[in-house]
């Protein structure tokens, strides 16, 4: 992978938020009178010494839960196929279409539960819009990485994941920047070597490859967390996580090609809601392959 060589990482007086990073996601929902209390007032309150505190804002109220058992029967049929080495399909099907449809709800409920990787697939569309339209050197000197210029490019996608994929700790921003980490090691079998001369397919491609690991990832950590590891054959286990981003991968390329859009000419305006339109489209599409599958 090429990410083994030493890079002390950058210097302190990076920019701590660069250009293409939009946190407009990120935010859990608050809106311009976050700072307030209910009804626009003011959230200050007088502590009793003479002295004002700024009172929290209320809290949104929980989700309701989920309906009980809605990830068994697609844990099930994910186990049976880990346990056929990747040779039944029909439970790969059916594990898929039941998770969208029976764990999630709905893609569009699928695709609101990937709010991290959406926020930073959004990064990952700016970061490679930047790239393509002012070079890496200039993208890299921005973020005080100049060092890395001129550096692998496995090295290169490594020095940025702190921006595209900040880490907090949660397993959803763990999920996010596991999928870049997979995706820089799928560059040079993709044949993308050259980071100065990104083409359009190409950022398509690094895309699709992002998109495609967080929805493998998720999936996994839902319903697949012990099945992976099923196989004793170690080539069996292969296959099987290989069908599965395969399987993936179909779902994702089919939802950015029927978006019609061209990421190299989004405008910061339309990224959100292209990364949101996809992650939608996936769920959706992988919920009818996987219905045609198990139907077979």
């Amino acid at each position: 992978m090429g990410t083994s060589s030493t890079f002390d990482g950058p210097n302190n007086d990076r920019p701590l938020v660069p250009s293409f990073v939009d946190d407009s996601d990120r935010d859990g929902g608050a809106g311009d009178d976050a700072g307030e209390g209910q009804d626009g007032a003011d959230s200050d309150s007088d502590s009793g010494d003479g002295e004002h505190v700024l009172a929290a804002p209320p809290l949104p109220p929980l989700p309701p839960p989920g309906p009980a058992g809605r990830f068994t029967a697609p844990r099930a049929n994910f186990t049976t196929f880990a346990r056929s080495g990747g040779t039944d399909r029909r439970s790969l099907g059916r594990a898929v279409s039941g998770y969208v449809r029976s764990s999630m709800g709905s893609p569009r409920s699928a695709a609101q539960r990937m709010g991290t990787a959406r926020a930073s697939g959004g990064n990952v569309v700016r970061m490679l819009q930047s790239v393509q339209a002012n070079g890496i050197a200039e993208t890299l000197r921005e973020l005080n990485l100049t060092a890395l210029a001129g550096r692998p490019i496995e090295e290169v996608f490594a020095g940025l994941a702190d921006y595209v994929c900040p880490e907090d700790g949660s397993i959803d921003q763990g999920i996010a920047r596991n999928a870049f980490i997979e995706t820089i090691t799928d560059l040079a079998e993709a044949g993308i070597t050259n980071i100065d001369g990104l083409t359009p397919e190409q950022m398509t491609t690094v895309f699709e490859l992002y998109v495609a690991h967080t929805i493998e990832a998720r999936i996994c950590n839902d319903i697949g967390t012990k099945a992976v590891a099923l196989p004793a054959n170690p080539a069996a286990a292969q296959k099987v996580e290989d069908m599965l981003h395969d399987f993936i991968l179909r779902g994702v390329t089919d939802a950015v090609a029927r978006s019609g859009s061209n990421i190299q000419t989004l405008s910061p305006d339309q990224i959100n809601g292209f990364v949101t339109s996809v992650y939608e489209d996936a769920f959706q599409i992988l919920q009818a392959m996987g219905d045609a599958e198990a139907a077979r």
